[in-house]
């Protein structure tokens, strides 16, 4: 049984940044499941396209692995046992439940598990890459030089799977979707009063694109292939594959 997320149910007199800390951590799974519409599709598909594209003797990055949801789902599918699977992330909370979360499931795949700043690390000889609601934390003049990395660091037919929460600039267009997300979240449990306090810390640290700006970045970055491949509300997920041999 997940612990309840109830962080923002009382009032915060001094409303911060959110972070990913030891009380975030602890409620992380109800907090996705009950705030990102779609999520487990997303989990459910990254372990379908982890079967499709995992390279033989290639490694499999979950870019901001928080718990390892996504790198769980990755290592469940992988079909070649000389495949290696690296995650990172920077909070030292979500990386000690990660590393206990995954040792509670028998596997024979090498998994490494980094504390560590995802714009540092070196990508090599990758097939897949994840980055699962991670690309809308990072500064956005990062954000460019990391998919760039990213896409040298694959394999020709290597894959890309980026899920973010999308901005929209047609306002009426934005403002029902943004309804309908505060609905999800309402018949989910949350409270206003946890809404609007959640609204107020993110809004600092999460800066959402349009799907339109994900798709010309990835271009710059290199990928010749790349679409939406789901989306529910403002949540949602890209492909991009690197041109190639299994392209």
């Amino acid at each position: 049984m997940h612990n309840k997320d109830q962080l923002f149910a009382a009032p915060i007199a001094q409303l911060g940044d959110f972070c990913f800390d030891e009380q975030v951590a602890d409620v992380f799974p109800d907090m996705i499941q009950r705030s990102v519409p779609g999520y487990s599709n997303i989990l459910s598909a990254i372990g379908m396209m982890t079967e499709r594209f995992a390279q033989p003797g290639s490694r499999l990055y979950d870019l901001g692995c928080s718990l390892g949801a996504a790198t769980l789902m990755m290592r469940r599918h992988v079909p070649y046992q000389d495949c290696s699977i690296v995650g990172i992330d920077n909070s030292p909370a979500m990386v000690e439940r990660c590393r206990s979360h995954l040792n509670a499931f028998k596997s024979t795949i090498p998994v490494e598990i980094h504390e560590g700043d995802i714009c540092d690390v070196a990508i090599e000889n990758a097939s897949v890459v994840v980055l699962n609601f991670t690309l809308q934390f990072i500064a956005p003049e990062q954000r460019l030089p990391l998919l760039q990395r990213i896409y040298q660091g694959l394999l020709p037919g290597g894959l890309l799977i980026l899920s973010e929460k999308f901005k929209f600039e047609d306002e009426p267009v934005s403002d029902l979707i943004i309804d309908l997300h505060l609905d999800f979240k309402r018949a989910n449990g949350y409270s206003e009063l946890e809404i609007s306090q959640k609204r107020t810390l993110l809004e600092n640290v999460l800066r959402a694109d349009t799907v339109a700006t994900h798709k010309s970045r990835l271009a710059a970055a290199g990928f010749v292939h790349s679409d939406l491949w789901f989306q529910c509300f403002n949540f949602g997920s890209l492909v991009a594959i690197k041109q190639g041999a299994s392209a």
